[in-house]
């Protein structure tokens, strides 16, 4: 599944205990996993430098496992300075020299690249983040009933990377733009049968990760 259950299998991954929860399968393999499963994952986010981190994380993601990036969370946050966007923006030369020789996060160029170019894109929008992000969620449906049910990419995801690479957003496929819909609630991709449930009757609870500073004064597109 899109920036959820991608890799993390194998002897990295150890078996839980069964607590009796009926969950999306990709989720059982791992603490950690189960976690962001129980948590994070598909819960409504909000915040610009919340969801800039989702994007970031998303990206980095690209051609590795989930666990991956779950495992370095904490470092891939100490050296981003916590994703602000005010902050990352200004990263020069020397943070990118010392982000690509930090062992503790993916040290891969186009991708520390996207990711303080993207600040600056952000820091720059006429609009929030969080607003441009949340104006491309499509109406609520029914959960999949199975994983094969899940798609890849969706006309919204398409939509909304095609607009994000019109601002100027790299690493921003439709795929990676429906993995961040999943992981911040745009959409519901929990199974029918598992046992985190929607808000209550359906709405939006708003539900921010950490307390969030925007990066700018509220201006709106004209």
């Amino acid at each position: 599944m899109a920036g959820a259950g991608d890799g993390g299998s194998g002897s990295l991954v150890t078996e839980l205990a069964d607590d009796g929860r009926e969950r999306c399968p990709w989720s059982t393999g791992s603490a950690l996993y189960r976690d962001y499963h129980d948590t994070e994952w598909g819960t409504p986010l909000h915040g610009d430098d919340a969801l800039f981190e989702r994007l970031c994380l998303e990206a980095f993601q690209s051609g590795l496992a989930w666990i991956t990036v779950l495992r370095k969370r904490p470092a891939f946050r100490a050296a981003f300075a916590g994703f602000e966007i005010a902050k990352v923006a200004e990263f020069g030369a020397a943070d990118r020299e010392r982000l690509l020789a930090d062992a503790g996060i993916v040290r891969n160029r186009a991708k520390i690249d996207a990711v303080i170019a993207n600040a600056r894109v952000a820091r720059d929008l006429p609009v929030s983040l969080d607003e441009l992000l949340w104006s491309f969620a499509p109406a609520p449906r029914p959960r999949p009933a199975t994983i094969a049910d899940v798609p890849a990419t969706t006309p919204e995801s398409i939509a909304l990377a095609k607009e994000l690479k019109r601002r100027g957003f790299a690493f921003v496929g439709p795929t990676t733009a429906y993995a961040l819909m999943q992981a911040t609630g745009m959409v519901d991709d929990h199974l029918e049968v598992c046992w985190v449930r929607p808000p209550a009757n359906g709405t939006d609870s708003r539900v921010t990760f950490r307390t969030q500073v925007s990066a700018r004064d509220g201006n709106r597109e004209e």
